[in-house]
């Protein structure tokens, strides 16, 4: 039977009142992950109000081996 390992990512979003988004730092952190052997299954954003975003939530698996 497969294993798996969970992990849960929050990047904080800049700006004076948050909601900005660096793209390059994000897909550098997503790809460093996807390197380890991380797989995003899911992600979401924390709302402030107004439709600002004040964090991002990603939640990663990757399969455990049990040397089986």
């Amino acid at each position: 039977m497969e294993q798996w390992e969970y992990k849960t990512v929050k990047y904080a979003t800049k700006g004076f009142l948050g909601g900005k988004v660096d793209e390059e730092d994000l897909s550098e952190l997503f790809n460093g992950l996807g390197y380890e052997g991380w797989e995003l299954v899911s992600c979401f954003d924390t709302s402030i109000s107004q439709g600002q975003s004040r964090d991002i939530i990603a939640i990663f698996k990757r399969r455990v081996f049990t040397g089986l």
